[in-house]
């Protein structure tokens, strides 16, 4: 295990390039969707791209986007604020200025509003999809989950599956203090929380055969590296983009919910928050360097960095087609969106981008 170190301030807001080789994935062709929340305070909508980036229509969500204080790159200082359930064709988007959440039907490229309902709690910043189980996080008045049973393409909230994080409402700034992420485990049993600076906790809820959470989430501080964004790799094993360390940790779950460190690997970069994967590789945004770090876990959870690709300014949140052949790369300093082929190996090729109108600063993301 690599010893870890904090490496100056905290900057998930917002060149190196990398020197790979290898042939690109064939047959690419750009089909699928892609779809980019604005977040927009004074209406929020969802862009909707074929697999090229050539825009296929503009959505309206019903509700309004937000603003953390502090925040820069992206708004809600999360990451899943748009999330994809691709089995149902359906996607949610969260509206944090209107406490809501929006429920879109997916045809290709093609949304239909079906529901605005609200969120449970205040500004609402991320949401997880197992079966018909959806929660999402809140992000202000201490913090909150809340879930929702889905019938058809309908959320019904279930007052009881609500659950407080106890957070410190007060702490500053809002950006690094709000919790980042909710996240169900690949078997559906356990919810994870992130809470950034915010005690630096990674939460875990017990989950009920019922869809009910735990009373009370098993907490794994680790101190100092504010745990922001989440995902698994194919054994089980979290994968945390850590700010505090600009760093990426592996973690082994137990059915208690108890998070046991496995190894961690320094990013190069600042203001790492946000992973995504693909093929077995993570692809971890540096907001701060406008860079991505890719790197891969080994079968007992160790890491390897294997390449590093500069972006546009402040990326941020980022998603993967269905095939895992291509990159998207939200980049809130801009208000772009960066394509990238994902090769055999896992580098990465440059393949362009577009502007998303009024995505500045937007946080949200998701690719058939």
């Amino acid at each position: 295990m690599k010893k870890r170190k904090m490496l100056g301030a905290v900057v998930c807001a917002g060149s190196i390039v990398a020197g790979f080789s290898g042939p690109a994935w064939a047959g690419t062709t750009g089909q699928g969707a892609v779809f980019v929340q604005t977040d927009e305070p004074g209406g929020n909508r969802v862009i909707a791209y074929d697999g090229h980036l050539h825009q296929v229509g503009a959505y309206t969500t019903g509700g309004k986007g937000g603003v953390l204080g502090g925040a820069v790159a992206d708004h809600l200082g999360s990451q899943g604020s748009l999330t994809l359930d691709r089995a149902r064709h359906l996607l949610y988007a969260v509206n944090a200025g209107s406490n809501t959440v929006t429920v879109f039907r997916v045809r290709g490229a093609r949304l239909t509003r079906m529901q605005v309902i609200g969120s449970g709690g205040e500004f609402p910043v991320s949401v997880t999809v197992h079966g018909d189980d959806v929660y999402v996080l809140n992000a202000r008045d201490g913090g909150s989950i809340q879930g929702f049973r889905r019938f058809g393409a309908i959320l019904v909230r279930v007052p009881s599956w609500h659950r407080g994080l106890g957070l410190d409402p007060r702490a500053i700034p809002e950006f690094t203090h709000s919790p980042g992420q909710v996240a169900f485990t690949p078997d559906g049993r356990q919810l994870i929380v992130t809470t950034k600076a915010n005690t630096s906790s990674i939460d875990v809820f017990g989950i009920g055969h019922d869809g009910s959470p735990s009373a009370k989430p098993v907490h794994n501080v680790e101190n100092d590296a504010v745990p922001f964004a989440v995902d698994f790799d194919r054994t089980g094993h979290l994968v945390v983009a850590e700010a505090g360390f600009n760093a990426v940790t592996t973690y082994a779950l137990n059915r208690r919910g108890k998070a046991t460190e496995l190894d961690t690997e320094a990013t190069g970069g600042t203001g790492t928050c946000w992973v995504v994967s693909a093929n077995g590789t993570f692809y971890v945004s540096n907001s701060g360097n406008a860079a991505l770090t890719a790197v891969q876990t080994g079968r007992h959870g160790s890491l390897t960095t294997v390449g590093t690709t500069a972006t546009a300014p402040g990326p941020i949140d980022a998603a993967t087609s269905t095939d895992g052949r291509v990159l998207y790369v939200q980049t809130g300093g801009q208000g772009t969106v960066d394509r990238f082929l994902i090769r055999a190996d896992g580098s990465l090729t440059a393949a362009g981008s577009v502007t998303v109108p009024g995505g500045l600063g937007g946080e949200g993301i998701a690719a058939e």
